[in-house]
């Protein structure tokens, strides 16, 4: 790493990769109870096809949530990871510091600026 990130900093964005973490499981867990199949008589219920096509349409827009939760979850995991090990702030791909701006906005970012410009082409 060019240069170390400030120890408050750090510890600062760790409190907020942690509430993020509990923020999106919670989601995650309020979703699955409002998805349409979490119901048990879901599959014996002989609804109209007009409600069985709402229930999967609810169903499936839950479970892309669930999706994009999930992997956001991962991602703060990883940048938890990276905290623990001295090594958060580092860009995954090339090695250099990624600013600390970034990381505040982001505080999940594995990548610099420029790196995550590559890998989105």
């Amino acid at each position: 790493m060019d240069k170390r990130l400030p120890k408050k900093f750090v510890s600062q964005q760790k409190e907020k990769l942690l509430l993020e973490r509990e923020k999106s499981l919670k989601q995650i867990k309020e979703l699955k109870e409002q998805d349409p199949f979490s119901d048990p008589d879901h599959a014996s219920d002989n609804a109209a096809v007009d409600t069985d096509v709402r229930e999967q349409v609810g169903h499936d827009t839950v479970e892309a949530q669930i999706k994009d939760l999930e992997k956001r979850v991962k991602e703060i995991e990883a940048a938890l990871r990276k905290i623990y090990k001295n090594q958060y702030g580092k860009c995954q791909k090339c090695g250099k510091s990624i600013p600390q701006a970034r990381l505040k906005l982001l505080p999940e970012a594995a990548y610099c600026i420029d790196c995550e410009k590559k890998l989105r082409k």
